[in-house]
């Protein structure tokens, strides 16, 4: 590996520090979004069988908004749980728009990695063309200059679309798990206020 990075040059540490950011980016995303985590698929249920039961509760709601972000949903509604419909789902909305913006947390940076590692890759080549070029006007050591040149070039080309291809990829599929996720918890909030407001059975 190490001879790799000798002979693609000092251009191709751009592109490693950009990896090294990728993966600890996927890595953290696909533990942290999972469905269980942000979503857990008992919980609707569980909510309602306790307001039936119990009603609501300081310490139910303190639960909740440590449990998920849904969680932290239906804590918003429940909080409001005296209020109307609209001043609940008021309260609900704007927790939701809180908890969507935590999960997209580092996707700006991903997509940003994505479109600018080909660039990298381009930055790496023209460094390359240009050692290429500057051969052409020196004597002696012509041909280990020009491979030394090619080398460059080709390595950050190959390297720069290694690193972007994946973090594109990944980018899309957490980019479309986000947006599935807060459709989710929007409907089952929305149910919930409903059937607390008896406009809706369970």
């Amino acid at each position: 590996m190490f001879v790799i990075v000798e002979a693609a040059g000092w251009p191709i540490w751009f592109l490693i520090a950009a990896s090294v950011i990728a993966v600890g980016i996927i890595g953290e995303r696909l533990i942290n979004l999972r469905n269980k985590k942000i979503a857990p698929a008992g919980l609707f249920n569980k909510v309602v069988h306790e307001l039936k039961q119990r009603g609501v509760s300081h310490a139910m709601i303190s639960r909740l908004e440590e449990e998920s972000p849904l969680g932290r949903i239906f804590a918003a509604g429940l909080k409001n749980i005296k209020s109307s419909p609209t001043v609940m789902k008021e309260s609900v909305e704007e927790t939701g728009r809180a908890a969507a913006h935590e999960l997209e947390r580092f996707l700006t940076t991903l997509g940003t990695i994505a479109s600018v590692s080909p660039l990298l890759g381009l930055f790496g080549t023209m460094v390359g063309m240009i050692e290429i070029f500057g051969v052409q006007n020196t004597t002696g050591n012509g041909p280990a200059a020009l491979a030394h040149g090619i080398s460059i070039a080709l390595y950050n080309t190959a390297f720069g679309l290694m690193v972007a291809i994946p973090s594109m990829i990944f980018y899309r599929h957490f980019r479309a798990k986000v947006a599935s996720l807060t459709i989710e918890m929007e409907q089952q909030a929305i149910k919930l206020i409903e059937i607390i407001h008896g406009a809706r059975q369970d």
